[in-house]
């Protein structure tokens, strides 16, 4: 088995790779020299063809609300630490032959370790349907599995604890700031979220919130009549509203609107998705398992 990511990629990359993977979903006897040349030792199971991966994380940006809007980096060799920086550079004009100030700021550079959260899944499909040439199995795994995980990731990316999951922008200790307190949604609460972000982030800013609370500030207006929503391009204040329903509704003591710059959310991938073949499990109910693996 390889035993380098690179080559493992690369050897994703051949046809003869793709043949024996499908034939390994199907059941029908793949020549395992190949595809063990892209076992994932962390999970087990196989890599996804090349051409599969890239229809994959096209599905899962298609249908992850936090993936479409946060920074996305795959790190899946190399160190297991990254830098963070946070910009407290100052500048201004002098004078031709002037001094110039040497300001006592923080360290701007922050090390953060990674740790890889276990993603998983168990897709099932007729025996029948699985070993029928015509039946589209690629189609039908990358359909269901982005479907999955982009549930999955986002519940994660807002209420996830850091145990075991990632850290989600709604955790009380290491999430989002709360910009806003309020009994209720009001027009002006919304206004005061909106401004309550520092200007640097709102440039880039998102809304993030489930429908229902979308459609409550739908009917929002202002004094004079005006509505919060710009139904023309919806949008709160020129910035896009992203549905997640993940968010909680505005109940008491929750947090149901987050607006910010998402992209310093970072998402660090540090696997490909992997696939592993249940057949006992499920024989006797006509049926093969498909075992999913990714972490992130």
């Amino acid at each position: 088995m390889s035993n380098t990511y690179t080559e493992m990629k690369n050897s994703t990359k051949e046809g003869n790779y793709a043949f024996n993977f499908w034939n390994y979903l199907r059941g029908k006897n793949p020549d395992y020299a190949v595809v063990e040349q892209a076992r994932n030792t962390n999970s087990g199971g196989y890599m996804f063809p090349d051409i599969t991966d890239d229809r994959y994380e096209k599905a899962i940006r298609e249908k992850s609300v936090f993936r479409s809007v946060a920074n996305v980096v795959s790190k899946f060799n190399g160190p297991s630490n990254v830098f963070a920086y946070d910009s407290t550079v100052t500048a201004e004009f002098v004078s031709e032959y002037g001094d110039i100030d040497v300001q006592d700021i923080a360290d701007d550079f922050t090390r953060l370790t990674l740790h890889s959260n276990k993603l998983a899944a168990i897709l099932r499909a007729s025996s029948e349907f699985s070993g029928d040439a015509s039946f589209d199995i690629e189609d039908y795994i990358v359909k269901a599995l982005s479907q999955a995980f982009a549930e999955a990731e986002d519940k994660a990316f807002i209420s996830g604890t850091g145990e075991d999951e990632p850290t989600g922008i709604l955790d009380d200790t290491a999430g989002a700031e709360i910009g806003v307190n309020a009994e209720s949604l009001t027009f002006d609460g919304i206004t005061d979220l909106f401004f309550s972000v520092d200007k640097k982030y709102r440039k880039n800013g998102v809304w993030i919130m489930n429908d229902k609370t979308a459609l409550a500030l739908r009917k929002l207006k202002d004094e004079n009549g005006t509505p919060l929503w710009n139904h023309t391009d919806d949008t709160i204040f020129g910035k896009p509203v992203h549905i997640c329903n993940e968010m909680p509704d505005a109940d008491d003591g929750e947090k149901p609107v987050a607006f910010g710059d998402l992209s310093y959310y970072w998402i660090i991938d540090r696997d490909p998705v992997s696939m592993k073949v249940l057949r006992e499990r499920f024989a006797l109910n006509g049926q093969i398992g498909y075992l999913a693996f990714r972490f992130i």
